[in-house]
């Protein structure tokens, strides 16, 4: 009884002849386009204003010639690959798609696409073999700086080329089968697939990314695409591809290609010339003439918008090979492209795990959802909308409202969070004393005044986020932990939140609910920005170049009026001077302040969505996350005179902490920590105007951030039923007069620059009238007097106490 014969799935043979006709000949539009923009006279150096050489019947020069090559795309690759300046070749699903609407006929129905996302796994091999057939001849001789193996297939092919005409080129004799190379010896490449973009189209639903639960056997064999969050990326190993091996009898080298897992070595020479003297030669390794592909494993981790209710997030296992390892770090949001293949257990665990397999993904293409700063390319809308803004000096107070617009008020503290964002500039002294830039903030506040949705949106906002409380956060969890390493079952250091969040955010809610042991593991990476670890006989020093945003609740859970400020705080305070701002939010009454955030509230709730702004419509993440990313490739530095006046400022905010101190309302001690505090946010609103340089107003600003941190804590004094302008600018004009912005000389004798408070004040948005009512207004109640023939503002009472101050001094 003969056996069923099931028929081919596919024709193999004609497939892999449209491979080769699609590598050879495919021309990519954009290409074209960019070489038509490119071949434009937009800089008038030529009268022509389009390069006709190719339409030409005349020969073309070099440079004609090379444009034409170019807009082969493949066949421009494969020469990088043959002259050994690329080492990965990537065939897009996109490209093969068109080629198959444009090239092929509907009748042959060879479904090129369909097939190779069907059985990916079996058609690299296929487009491999079409590559070798399509690859063309180096154009230069291979040096002694090139590969090892470059060289040594340089010379055995010639060897054999050289047998081959000694044997007078008779196409029956044969090159003995130990010298001839196996194909994964001479492709020196790695082949990969990038995923068709994904359309709302039901037929391609298929292409989308799959969370991690979503991947079921149905998948196996299949190019799909899962999306995760890393947790965890292994070192890079060397992969074997090849074995090389030599003879010690008859020096013959044999070459054993290793597709699996497991492979064994090989002992004795297979050579025919070892068979007829039954030699039986022993094979040494040659290690110099072996393949390696560089080999990573990656973890991801389910988002948590994938986990169902009551269930824990999945992981899924990634293998990298070649140029697709260290393109993951731990905390990277991606979709990865690649084959869902089984993997046997191997050795005890395959005694233990008796029939069952495990599961991984063959990485093909990396998508990374949040890009580094580094490589956030500027859109041209973006740019034309930065250089509007700029012109109408808007530029600050647009992007603070930008940061989480759902969220009522807090205008203050969204200045502040923007300006973490951007951060200041970090240096290192010429000894290898580092300064840092970034800017560390802590929300201080009563429960529900948005401290944990702002934690969140700053989380979304920057490309390295790592969200974390306080309750759920040990010492190791912050910092690094020791485990054994699976694959090669040796100790090593598993990163914690402030390493995943290298050169990003980590936001830590409820940080007052930490232990003191866990919270003492902060204090380096505050301030030297690194982590000492010394633990299982591993001592190194890992970089935490992290921006802290911290929130807090008070003592007993609300704000205490009747206790000081530092007992309401309730933090240790070698941590609070690490701190550059340190916000106090309470959660007073008003009766229009409360009627404006239940308006915006049920807005939000019956709309989905935030209100308006009256000036246009805010700025998504996205483009907040571009407009960082250009402030922050400015580096500004700090004139003489601004930091003369800098130095006026820190002496009066410690003149200032003094009498706090001695009337109760110390809310923070004043250390030279605070200094650079100020001079980090000034350094931010210098890189906010992608200005140069700070200027003096840059330092009024972070001085007002500093001061209106703690305007809370005066609220019950300055609170009152009258909510007119002037009132409103005499508030304003107080909090410059405390912070020492605007403050003529070194600020002692409370003198205040009124043009520049005039200017101040207008930029709040109140028209000159009503500032000057408001002057006249205090000036009859004898509150402040205009000298210097109406040049400077003096405060009558705190001159007066100042002077007493100062006689106290002496």
């Amino acid at each position: 009884m003969a056996l069923l014969t099931a028929p081919q799935l596919a024709n193999y043979t004609a497939q892999e002849d449209a491979f080769v006709d699609f590598l050879k000949h495919f021309k990519s539009s954009s290409e074209e386009t960019a070489e038509q923009l490119e071949g434009l006279n937009l800089n008038g150096d030529d009268s022509d204003e389009y390069d006709m050489l190719e339409d030409s019947d005349d020969p073309a020069p070099n440079g004609a010639r090379r444009n034409q090559h170019n807009k082969l795309k493949y066949m421009q690759m494969l020469q990088d690959v043959s002259d050994r300046t690329r080492d990965e070749l990537v065939i897009d699903l996109n490209d093969l798609e068109a080629y198959e609407k444009s090239a092929l006929d509907d009748e042959q129905n060879l479904r090129l696409v369909e097939s190779i996302e069907r059985n990916a796994h079996h058609y690299i091999e296929i487009l491999s073999r079409a590559v070798d057939k399509c690859l063309p001849p180096p154009t230069r001789d291979p040096t002694f700086k090139d590969d090892v193996l470059d060289i040594i297939m340089t010379q055995r092919s010639k060897r054999n080329e050289r047998i081959q005409e000694m044997q007078g080129g008779d196409e029956f004799s044969q090159i003995p089968p130990e010298l001839i190379f196996p194909a994964a010896l001479t492709r020196r490449y790695t082949l990969n697939f990038k995923p068709r973009i994904p359309t709302g189209s039901s037929n391609q639903r298929s292409t989308k990314a799959l969370a991690v639960r979503n991947v079921r056997g149905e998948h196996l064999g299949h190019l799909i695409t899962v999306r995760g969050i890393a947790t965890r990326v292994s070192d890079v190993k060397p992969s074997i591809q090849v074995n090389a091996y030599s003879c010690d009898r008859c020096g013959c080298e044999i070459f054993q290609p290793v597709a699996t897992k497991q492979f064994t070595p090989l002992v004795e020479c297979p050579s025919e010339e070892c068979k007829k003297n039954n030699t039986k030669g022993q094979l040494f390794l040659s290690t110099r003439a072996s393949k390696f592909l560089p080999f990573q494993e990656v973890k991801i981790q389910e988002m948590a918008d994938q986990v169902p209710v009551g269930h824990i997030p999945r992981q899924l296992t990634i293998h990298c090979h070649g140029a697709l390892v260290r393109q993951i770090n731990p905390g990277d949001v991606i979709d990865v492209a690649g084959i869902f293949l089984p993997t046997p257990y191997t050795g005890f665990k395959a005694i233990r795990a008796g029939l069952l397999t495990d599961t991984y993904l063959e990485a093909q293409h990396v998508t990374q959802h949040k890009k580094a700063y580094d490589d956030i390319v500027l859109a041209q809308s973006t740019l034309r909308r930065m250089n509007e803004l700029e012109r109408n000096g808007q530029l600050y107070e647009y992007l603070a409202r930008s940061i989480a617009p759902e969220i009522f008020g807090h205008i203050d503290v969204k200045k502040a969070l923007l300006l973490q964002l951007i951060g200041g500039v970090t240096k290192e002294v010429g000894d290898g004393m580092r300064i840092r830039g970034d800017i560390n903030i802590c929300l201080m506040g009563d429960p529900g005044v948005a401290k944990s949705q702002l934690l969140k949106y700053i989380t979304k906002v920057a490309p390295r986020g790592v969200y974390t409380t306080g309750r759920g956060s040990s010492g190791v969890g912050l910092t690094a932990a020791v485990m054994r390493d699976p694959v090669t079952d040796e100790m090593v250091l598993e990163g914690g939140a402030l390493v995943l969040a290298d050169n990003g955010m980590c936001c830590i809610d409820e940080f007052d609910k930490m232990d003191d042991g866990d919270r003492t593991a902060i204090h380096e990476v505050m301030e030297q920005q690194t982590i000492s670890i010394s633990k299982a006989g591993i001592t190194t020093t890992l970089n935490a170049r992290t921006s802290i945003l911290a929130a807090a609740n008070p003592l007993y859970g609300r704000y205490n009026p009747h206790i000081s400020p530092v007992e309401n705080i309730n933090l240790p305070a070698a941590l609070l001077s690490r701190f550059d701002v340190l916000f106090l939010i309470l959660d007073t009454p008003t009766k229009d302040s409360d009627e404006e955030l239940a308006r915006h509230v049920t807005y939000v709730h019956m709309h989905n969505a935030h209100p308006e702004a009256p000036e246009g419509a805010y700025l998504s993440p996205a483009e907040v996350r571009q407009w960082v990313a250009r402030a922050r490739s400015y580096r500004p530095t700090v004139p003489k005179e601004v930091s003369e006046y800098m130095v006026g400022a820190y002496v009066r905010m410690r003149q200032q902490q003094k009498r706090d101190e001695n009337t109760k309302k110390a809310f923070t001690h004043t250390s030279p920590r605070t200094l650079l505090g100020v001079l980090r946010l000034s350094q931010a609103l210098a890189r906010l105007r992608f200005a140069d340089e700070v200027i003096i107003e840059d330092i009024d600003e972070a001085l007002r951030l500093v001061e209106v941190s703690k305007a809370s804590l005066y609220a019950d004094d300055s609170r009152r039923d009258d909510h007119t302008p002037s009132s409103k600018i005499y508030h304003l004009i107080k909090t410059m007069e405390a912070s020492g912005a605007a403050a003529v000389g070194d600020g002692t004798r409370g003198e205040l620059d009124l043009r520049r408070v005039r200017e101040r004040v207008l930029a709040k948005g109140f028209t000159a009238d009503q500032f000057e009512q408001a002057i006249d207004e205090y000036s009859m109640l004898d509150v402040w007097q205009t000298t210097g023939e109406g040049t400077r503002l003096i405060f009558i009472e705190a001159g007066n106490d100042d002077q007493d101050m100062d006689d106290e001094d002496f």
